[in-house]
């Protein structure tokens, strides 16, 4: 199988994984989502693993590119969701003080992470590629450079030395992200409720097209998002309803007059007003 095959295949797998993921997502309940999405992304990764352990990439760009940027989107949320299934389990049945510093010491052991990969954060951070050719093709490393202790241990067809670090650097920017959320919870003057006053007064099926077209842009958080926290915010800011959007979505990429009725409007609407008001 040629690679580019191997590449849509992941992509679909991927996909597939958010879709089933954002099925089960309940904010309330954020226990058992840990653990149904954790049977799902082990599902997938097992298949990830079946197509990728004995195919040997074309050329070292393709294998690079799939340790560095597509490997780690599937590791990355086996790593926060058992992270998010860690810290709801052994959270103490106590009062909003107690909870609040149970999750500020989370942050703090996320803080200390980054301090011992700061060399290699600021690679990742900065988009460096000179190391690549060693890093993120299998059996290759740089023993000048901090391997993990069970480095050795590792399925090599399946490994190189640093691709769990950037699977490790995206699910901490989602960990960090939760940590956040429920230490703003606690706070005494929580803002869960839309207090803007501003009401979306548009179509729902406008507002889930909007926002739809806006993740698969990754506008949120860089893409490291799943769509249902999408939802859920802009349910919250907006004072609306969006009820179940993955049917809505399903209508969507199916109507007649194509999936992008809405953003069209809104595009031809934007270019005419541009248009009435050129040259004021």
């Amino acid at each position: 199988m040629v690679t580019k095959t191997i590449f849509r295949k992941i992509a679909k797998l991927h996909e597939e994984l958010e879709l089933k993921i954002n099925e089960v997502y309940d904010e309330d309940d954020m226990l058992k989502v840990a653990e149904k999405s954790l049977l799902l992304i082990d599902d997938s990764i097992r298949k990830l693993k079946s197509l990728v352990s004995a195919h040997h990439f074309e050329n070292k760009g393709e294998e690079i590119h799939f340790f560095k940027k597509l490997k780690p989107k599937f590791i990355s949320k086996f790593i926060y969701y058992s992270t998010v299934l860690d810290l709801e389990s052994h959270k103490p049945n106590a009062g909003k003080n107690a909870l609040k510093q149970y999750y500020e010491t989370a942050q703090e052991k996320l803080k200390n992470f980054y301090t011992e990969q700061s060399d290699f954060y600021s690679y990742y951070r900065r988009e460096a590629t000179y190391l690549d050719h060693k890093i993120f093709v299998r059996n290759s490393y740089d023993l000048k450079m901090k391997l993990s202790l069970g480095f050795y241990n590792f399925d090599t067809s399946f490994t190189t030395s640093h691709d769990q670090l950037i699977s490790k650097f995206l699910a901490n920017e989602r960990i960090d992200q939760y940590l956040k959320k429920q230490i703003d919870s606690l706070s005494e003057n929580n803002g869960n409720q839309n207090s803007s006053g501003l009401v979306w007064s548009a179509s729902k099926v406008g507002l889930i097209e909007l926002v739809y077209a806006l993740y698969h842009m990754r506008c949120f958080n860089g893409g490291n998002v799943e769509l249902s926290e999408v939802i859920r915010f802009v349910e919250k800011s907006l004072g609306t309803n969006l009820g179940n959007f993955h049917k809505t979505i399903f209508e969507i990429r199916n109507r007649k007059q194509g999936p992008t009725k809405f953003l069209n409007i809104v595009s031809d609407n934007l270019a005419q007003h541009f248009q009435q008001t050129e040259g004021e």
